[in-house]
């Protein structure tokens, strides 16, 4: 095989999951989650898990990994991602399977498609102690310098987030990995409106088929409003809607300009990969022949 792994990768809501298990059902494949929220565990609708897809006709149930891994109100990071990714990616290449790396968050892709070797944080570091020394608008305009993309608006939120995020992509360059990777990896993109679109079907259907529930349900475990605000957009407006912050309709719309507002910094992202060297082949949700066509030329 020319390649030791596949990824799919693309916004939210472009259909990532489902094209990556068709292609795993066909190539003898099982999946490795790059989402930085469906580690949680209780946290499905909102992240988007959509656990039955991967069990075919009722009885072929594709092996996935890195999803329902903690509790929400333990933390998890960039250096939990790359221990567990190796961990699976290793047990499926050791059961003669191809591993499938699927998801939309780009520092967790990135990590792996370029071969980071990520090393566990030292809080007592005098960098870290250093950074300490700065005030939050300090900390902002640092992070700024290795991240004017603001993946993640909620880094700009919490000092200790800020913290962790300037010391992980300042030392990215130290960290590269001798043992490079290399992935065929395979973009999914639509067109901007038709991407809006599908986010805001699917925005649809999760309200009202149980998102709410979730977030109620979330709170009864004690799960905090102020946690909820860290797991990100469905989550914190959905909060905010139950603590009569908001009204439904405002909720809604809040929300499904927010993550249309998201899923345009993600492909930013991407192509920001693009431009450091990963090559990514890009094909439109809808064209999974052409798919499994590029997968088959390129791995036979």
């Amino acid at each position: 095989m020319k390649y030791d792994l596949i990824t799919i990768l693309g916004p939210t809501a472009i259909g990532k999951t489902s094209i990556a298990i068709k292609l795993a059902l066909k190539f003898n494949g099982e999946i490795i989650s790059a989402d930085s929220r469906q580690v949680y565990k209780y946290m499905d609708i909102g992240t988007g898990k959509d656990l039955n897809d991967f069990i075919i006709d009722q009885k072929t149930t594709i092996p996935y990994y890195i999803i329902d891994v903690c509790h929400p109100n333990d933390d998890y990071n960039l250096f939990k991602f790359k221990k567990d990714f190796d961990n699976a990616y290793s047990y499926v290449k050791k059961k003669g399977k191809i591993p499938f790396l699927v998801g939309g968050t780009g520092l967790f892709l990135n990590a792996i498609l370029s071969s980071y070797h990520i090393q566990e944080l030292d809080f007592n570091a005098p960098e870290y102690q250093y950074l300490y020394t700065k005030s939050s608008e300090e900390l902002k305009k640092i992070l700024f310098q290795y991240d004017d993309l603001v993946h993640n608006k909620n880094d700009y939120n919490d000092r200790d987030r800020m913290i962790k995020r300037i010391i992980i992509l300042s030392n990215k360059n130290k960290w590269q990995d001798e043992n490079k990777i290399n992935s065929l990896t395979i973009g999914i993109f639509s067109d901007r409106e038709d991407n809006k679109k599908r986010i805001t079907e699917r925005l649809k259907y999760r309200l009202q088929n149980g998102m709410i529930d979730e977030v109620k349900k979330l709170l009864e475990m004690g799960i905090t409003h102020k946690r909820l605000f860290y797991f990100g957009l469905e989550y914190r407006y959905i909060s905010l809607y139950l603590q009569n912050k908001l009204n439904y309709n405002d909720m809604y719309q809040k929300l499904n300009s927010q993550i249309h507002k998201f899923a345009k910094r993600q492909m930013t992202w991407f192509r920001k990969m693009e431009r450091e060297g990963i090559i990514i082949h890009w094909f439109h949700p809808d064209n999974y022949d052409e798919i499994e066509k590029f997968v088959s030329k390129n791995i036979i």
